[in-house]
């Protein structure tokens, strides 16, 4: 159990300084004969901070219950 919770707390510590997942994405804006005009958006998913805040949490309280059980 302390191994585990001790490893949860660092995926979470990993997981908020990470602070989400990007990506670019290319759309076409205008496409008039053989001219193509594209642009570049890049976005984030902040799934890496709400995952590492669940994952620190839960590393935590299996560290404090290794702790009561010891």
């Amino acid at each position: 159990m302390k191994l585990t919770g001790i490893g949860l707390v660092i995926l979470g510590i990993v997981g908020l300084i990470y602070g989400g997942i990007g990506y670019d994405r290319q759309t076409t804006v205008l496409e008039v004969g053989g001219i193509k005009a594209t642009a570049t958006e890049h976005k984030t998913i902040p799934i890496a901070p709400i995952v590492g805040a669940i994952s620190l949490i839960g590393g935590i309280a299996l560290l404090m219950g290794a702790r009561r059980n010891t």
